[in-house]
């Protein structure tokens, strides 16, 4: 497969992710429509090529003692940081809005089983 399809895989995979996860998860809201929904693909796609492997890389003794439930906390690290970086960026009419750390973890878990099914079926 083409790097260059892969990299547009990854942006409509991360944008669905953020799609299912705007509509099933009370807590979690957005404004800014298919905008929001594109940038969030690409940054989705740029975190988790860039952080998420260091993240686990320094975690990993974390990781193994707490057999993986670390991971959980990187994704809820990495949903607060889009909603920072929405807030810092100052797209026009474009934000992401989660309420209360229990939306942060069901968006972390969510996000997390639907990243291993994806990788899944398009890592081979």
């Amino acid at each position: 497969m083409g790097i260059l399809k892969k990299v547009f895989i990854g942006i409509a995979v991360n944008a669905l992710v953020m799609f299912l996860l705007t509509y099933t998860v009370d807590g979690i809201s957005y404004t800014g429509g298919f905008k929001f929904f594109l940038l969030s693909g690409i940054i989705l796609g740029l975190i988790n090529f860039f952080v998420k492997p260091i993240l686990k890389l320094l975690s990993l003794p974390i990781v193994i003692l707490s057999g993986g439930f670390f991971l959980i906390l990187i994704n809820v690290f990495l949903l607060w940081f889009m909603v920072y970086f929405f807030e810092v960026a100052e797209f026009r009419d474009v934000r992401l809005i989660i309420t209360g750390f229990q939306s942060y973890l069901i968006g972390a878990i969510f996000f997390g089983v639907i990243n291993w099914i994806v990788h899944l079926f398009f890592k081979r």
